[in-house]
């Protein structure tokens, strides 16, 4: 099994006339996901390397049977395509789009509560099924399937981490990039509660950074509610605080919370053995299984 995507999953790339769209479907589709439309204002009757563009997601899905979306929208109108993703009702809107203004994500978690739409980012590398599909910009090459779960704030981490588990021979069921902004649609607590209903996810790698208290949620989550074993790191160690490091969300502000001690700490009084290197965590991926 897995979560949220799979072989089954019909994609919908909204921006795929742009640079990044049209690149980035293309990748997905050999990797073989089932993209199956394009979604761009003023496009439709066009095709992208053999896809169908429509001038509305709703098109799309009406055309092709799509239930997910990947955006690849400028930030300035990224906030309305997601919106647009929302109000088809989708199953999944992955939004890959870096900058995208607070107060237009604002707008768009409140729209979130009045929709069953899972919405994954912004700011996000998107999500991979190992050998079933990946929608976004995960390099495909260096995952492989099997039963560790992977949710990340950091692409890169991602990427780095799971370098380390295929090495070793563990493979993925599901990874994730949840995104680094303050105002994200699929948080940590998301993530891992769907990993622990996954029959066929045996651990799970969570990887955090500074800011925020999204760590110290998802510890006390997996704390009362996970029986499947955590392992974690924590990017982030050494930043001076009120100084914002690399992501958006990413700034310490000095009251004592959103460090990372403080992570660390939570997730230790959680049971989760939290690693100083990716190598580290693997090692306590290998411990577990």
């Amino acid at each position: 099994m897995s979560i949220f995507v799979d072989d089954d999953t019909r994609v919908v790339v909204q921006g795929i006339t742009g640079g990044e769209g049209k690149f980035h479907a293309g990748q997905m589709i050999e990797y073989g996901t089932n993209v199956v439309a394009g979604a761009v204002p003023g496009k439709g009757g066009q095709e992208v390397d053999g896809v169908p563009v429509y001038d509305t997601v709703d098109e799309a899905v009406e055309a092709e049977d799509a239930d997910a979306s990947v955006i690849f929208v400028p930030p300035a109108f990224a906030a309305d395509a997601i919106f647009e993703s929302l109000d088809t009702d989708l199953d999944l809107a992955v939004a890959i789009t870096e900058g995208i203004p607070t107060q237009d994500m604002a707008k768009v978690n409140k729209r979130l509560d009045e929709t069953d739409t899972r919405l994954i980012g912004p700011n996000c590398p998107g999500i991979i099924t190992p050998g079933e599909a990946k929608l976004g910009i995960l390099p495909g090459n260096i995952f492989s399937g099997g039963n560790v779960g992977l949710v990340s704030r950091s692409g890169t981490l991602t990427y780095q981490v799971v370098d380390n588990l295929t090495e070793r021979g563990l493979g993925q069921s599901t990874a994730i990039g949840i995104g680094g902004d303050p105002i994200i649609g699929t948080s940590f607590v998301d993530a891992l509660e769907a990993f622990e209903a996954d029959t066929d996810t045996d651990a799970v790698v969570m990887c955090g950074e500074i800011g925020g208290e999204d760590e110290e949620q998802a510890a006390k989550f997996i704390g009362e509610h996970m029986d499947t074993p955590v392992a974690g790191f924590i990017a982030g160690r050494t930043a001076p605080p009120g100084k914002r490091m690399g992501h958006a969300g990413a700034i310490v502000s000095g009251s004592g919370t959103g460090t990372a001690q403080s992570k660390i700490d939570a997730l230790n009084e959680a049971g989760v053995p939290v690693g100083d290197t990716p190598e580290e965590v693997a090692d306590h991926v290998e411990d577990f299984l």
